[in-house]
């Protein structure tokens, strides 16, 4: 076993396997580099944890029950999940990397492996992923693993589903966000249940930036937009 690399927030991994004796095998390696870890064996169990849970790196498998590794992947960046993601697999062929790079994927570990060659990736995976745990768009600051939210140098008290509007209206800073887009993206659903329920967040997040309310634009008959505070400067 390699010697520890310290690691001084424990970062928390989600490890996606149904080889039971691979996946504690790994959970124990990690676990002893000082990483947290969650155990997996099921995609679509993975796929919903990953989604409600902030985790630093997903380590995939590609062949699972339910929903395979591609699947799992596809899902993650459809709901915005922008967590690093080295999938394990057999598969060597470059057609099955590339797919799996379009799915999502971060990087390839093919079975058989080393475990010092594992550690490393997952090193350089979590430094990647810690350089987007932050979103900074103008006086706006979302730390995404923490769900701290500061504008102005003031503290936001969010509800997980108003985190979730603005972190996405604030991702896409200067474009008009369609209702459609944000029920897909932030509430995971195709169906418009024809209520004001989307105005209603929007609403409660106007109040709690309170003099800057005006940051979150309606479009009238579009949806809503995250002003850009530097071409206000400009003009």
């Amino acid at each position: 076993m390699p010697a520890p690399h310290p690691v001084p927030n424990p970062a928390k991994i989600l490890v996606v396997e149904d080889n039971r004796k691979l996946a504690s095998f790994l959970s124990r390696a990690l676990s002893e580099e000082g990483y947290v870890v969650d155990l997996v064996d099921d995609g679509a169990v993975a796929l919903s944890q990953a989604r409600s849970i902030e985790y630093t790196l997903v380590i995939l498998d590609w062949m699972l029950p339910s929903l395979d590794g591609m699947q799992v992947c596809r899902g993650l960046r459809l709901a915005g999940k922008s967590v690093p993601i080295l999938m394990l697999t057999a598969r060597g062929e470059i057609n099955d990397r590339i797919s799996g790079l379009d799915a999502g994927a971060d990087d390839f570990l093919p079975k058989p492996f080393d475990l010092s060659e594992l550690l490393a990736r997952v090193r350089a995976l979590g430094r990647r992923g810690q350089r987007d745990r932050f979103l900074e768009v103008g006086q706006l600051r979302i730390d995404r693993q923490d769900r701290v939210v500061t504008f102005a140098d003031r503290n936001l008290e969010l509800t997980h589903r108003e985190f979730m509007l603005l972190g996405y209206l604030a991702r896409e800073v200067g474009r008009v966000v369609s209702r459609l887009e944000l029920l897909q993206n932030v509430w995971e659903t195709t169906y418009d249940p024809g209520t004001n329920m989307i105005d209603v967040h929007i609403k409660n997040l106007r109040t709690k930036l309170g003099e800057h309310a005006s940051m979150i634009e309606t479009v009238r008959g579009v949806g809503y937009r995250w002003q850009d505070e530097s071409k206000d400067r400009v003009a």
